[in-house]
């Protein structure tokens, strides 16, 4: 049977037309499939073993799942922290004085009211310095020096090796007419310590003391401004 030459070229055509859309077809379902496979691969690797629930949904928002997971870790993070600085404070032992050198100095002009107490960690490791200075000034007057309770600090003073701490003691109202006493050197006490360290008053003449107008503040890294003003 003769076919002319025509028809062959109208089969040829056809055929090749089919081809191009079966390869058409091939091609598009693996294109399909990929983002499938990428949102589960980003499910897993967000989740963290998480449940495939979990999973699915934060392959569906992959921005929202890593901003989630990132504020997670932070809170942790910042809980960690807090803990960690919370048992180092409770395990550091108690400032002795054998572990501290304290010395006496005046605040301000005449009539020198006021005293600067600092106590520096001379023994080579951190020390909790509690409470305030238990100061007593004559041998006549035997209470400890009043504290003034707005001058607590709201953690506690730890000094690590060579750092100081700052009392602010309050010695006479500066009056002509108080009932001031000299004196040339006086006993203070830590918190926790039985033991008296020997403190010697600044100045040639040592420093008047009126004992029914003396106040100290608490041991505190620095001295405060309005805390430690009394």
């Amino acid at each position: 049977m003769n076919i002319p030459r025509h028809h062959f070229t109208l089969l040829a055509t056809a055929g090749t037309a089919l081809a191009l859309s079966l390869t058409a077809c091939q091609s598009d379902a693996p294109t399909k499939s990929a983002p499938a496979a990428t949102s589960s691969a980003t499910g897993t690797a967000t989740d963290d073993g998480q449940t495939s629930a979990s999973g699915t949904t934060g392959s569906s928002d992959p921005a929202r799942s890593t901003a989630s997971k990132s504020s997670t870790d932070h809170s942790d993070s910042g809980g960690s922290a807090g803990s960690t600085g919370e048992q180092a404070t409770a395990t550091t032992r108690g400032c002795t004085a054998r572990d501290v050198t304290v010395t006496a100095a005046t605040q301000g002009g005449a009539p020198h009211t006021h005293l600067v107490l600092t106590a520096r960690n001379t023994s080579g490791h951190s020390c909790r310095l509690a409470g305030a200075p238990h100061i007593q000034f004559l041998e006549s007057h035997k209470q400890d020096v009043p504290v003034v309770a707005k001058s607590k600090p709201a953690a506690p003073v730890v000094l690590t090796a060579g750092a100081p701490a700052y009392a602010l003691v309050k010695l006479s109202d500066g009056g002509v007419d108080e009932d001031n006493e000299p004196v040339s050197a006086f006993s203070v006490m830590l918190e926790g310590d039985s033991k008296v360290i020997a403190v010697t008053a600044p100045g040639s003449g040592g420093i008047a003391v009126d004992p029914a107008k003396a106040l100290t503040g608490y041991w505190t890294p620095e001295l405060r401004n309005g805390a430690d003003d009394f």
